[in-house]
């Protein structure tokens, strides 16, 4: 024994410790500076993100993109790496993560910490989505409107 620790072996899928789930997340998010930098637009960058989800998440973020949309007008719509994503003064306030993307089991509705939800010392920003029941959409509802402030 040389005394000297081992470096820990990766344990997400490759020999770079990332899966290619997280590669394909980097490489949409280096293209989307580069869209970013020549000016194209985010919604057409958001419609075809989820055009391209399975039946299952398309339906669940059509109608995220369709609450977003109607309860905070002022937030722009891009992607975020490759994910749907409202952003507010080019900052990410929120976004829609498929189950498929990462391979889990519920898609999620997630904030940013430049949004606008602190309550206290704890408080949560992803929410899992298997359904959009009246309720959890009036709770989404509630959470963008908050989040923008």
């Amino acid at each position: 024994m040389t005394g000297r620790s081992e470096a820990p072996k990766p344990t997400s899928g490759s020999a770079r410790g990332l899966t290619a789930e997280e590669r394909a997340a980097l490489r949409a998010a280096v293209r989307e500076r580069k869209d970013r930098e020549l000016r194209v637009d985010g919604e057409h960058q958001v419609r075809e993100a989820i055009a391209a989800m399975n039946p299952s998440d398309r339906a669940l973020a059509q109608r995220v993109d369709a609450i977003v949309r109607a309860n905070a007008p002022s937030l722009t719509p891009r992607t975020w790496y490759g994910m749907p994503a409202y952003a507010k003064d080019d900052q990410v306030l929120c976004y829609f993560r498929p189950a498929e993307k990462f391979k889990t089991r519920y898609a999620t509705f997630g904030f940013s910490d430049a949004a606008n939800l602190d309550d206290g010392p704890l408080w949560p920003t992803d929410f899992a989505v298997r359904e959009l029941t009246p309720a959890a959409e009036a709770k989404i509802t509630a959470l963008v409107k908050r989040a923008v402030g």
